[in-house]
């Protein structure tokens, strides 16, 4: 039977660091006031010249380096990003011109912060039914761009970055199972309302949230699919070594975590180093545990991401 599994992992954040005090010089909170709601200290911002594809390439290069895959063996590459570098072409098409790939299927995936697990959840698909051998799935994010910086509800929540992992094919279990949900009548909770019409704004280019609404949706649906994944895996909470949600805020993380009942020094926390990354929490956080060896080879882990749309999802894994 055909499965696939991850060989490698890459993340890469901007050089630009904005801490929480930086804000303050700026806005009504303070470091306390971020850090005591958010669990966050500090986001990467990019730089004005950096597109999604351009902090996409340099997580793609970690995770083939990782890998030992050179970029000539991909057969695919899906981006999760909210944020493309333009309308069209795809983020997905430009990184492939930037590695120097032909041919193979490019192609951008838009789910909001649920993006990295869709588009892992997809790229397993096709490794499974032989259409892919050597995927690349990134998710990357410039969600500074989409930011009111006026608003402290809002602005101190989100930063930029990418993570990418390369899954192969192979004859042992890597991804065990995945679940993905959506539910458009949700959709007003987090939203970017706006879009360009004729060289014009309609409605607002910010991204507005009702924070919430959002941590009792998002809390309630990471239990509910992660269990369903597990399930779909004849698995069950004992076997995950490691949960990795996403970094959205440690409130959630923590909440997602009991509800879950994953103690938590099984959790993977990395929200506090970058913010909110949308698409690229997920695997940025996943790189971080396997570079700093929290993570190893035959641990099982479980993946979980939400985001506007809303869309949920889970992927349970064996590394």
């Amino acid at each position: 039977m055909r499965h696939s599994r991850i060989a490698g992992v890459g993340g890469f954040l901007p050089p630009r660091v904005v801490t929480n005090d930086e804000l303050a010089q700026r806005l009504d909170t303070s470091d306390a006031w971020i850090r005591e709601r958010t669990g966050i200290a500090q986001r990467h911002v990019a730089d004005p010249s950096q597109g999604s594809s351009d902090l996409a390439l340099e997580a793609s290069r970690r995770a083939l380096d990782a890998a030992r895959v050179d970029a000539a063996a991909i057969d695919l590459i899906i981006v999760a990003t909210s944020t493309p570098d333009y309308i069209f072409p795809s983020s997905a098409c430009l990184l492939q011109a930037k590695l120097g790939v032909k041919n193979c299927p490019a192609f951008d995936l838009q789910a909001v912060c649920s993006g990295f697990v869709y588009g892992l959840a997809t790229a397993d698909q096709f490794v499974r039914s032989g259409q892919a051998k050597c995927a690349l799935v990134v998710g990357a994010e410039v969600f500074s761009r989409i930011m009111d910086w006026n608003d402290r509800g809002t602005c101190v929540l989100f930063g930029d970055g990418a993570g990418a992992v390369v899954l192969v094919a192979g004859d042992r279990p890597g991804i065990h199972s995945s679940v993905l949900r959506a539910d458009g009548t949700q959709a007003g909770m987090l939203s970017v309302p706006g879009n360009v019409s004729g060289g014009k704004i309609i409605g607002s280019p910010y991204l507005q949230m009702n924070g919430p609404q959002v941590f009792k949706f998002a809390v309630k649906v990471l239990d509910e699919v992660g269990r369903e994944a597990l399930a779909a895996a004849d698995a069950t909470i004992d076997d995950v070594d490691w949960l990795i949600p996403h970094q959205a805020n440690v409130r959630i993380i923590d909440a997602t975590a009991r509800k879950l009942g994953i103690p938590a020094h099984k959790v993977i926390v990395t929200v506090d180093l970058h913010g909110n990354t949308s698409a690229a929490s997920v695997p940025l956080a996943l790189d971080v545990a396997v570079r700093d060896g929290r993570i190893q080879p035959g641990h099982r882990v479980l993946l979980e991401g939400v985001g506007g749309g809303f869309t949920w999802g889970a992927v349970y894994l064996t590394m």
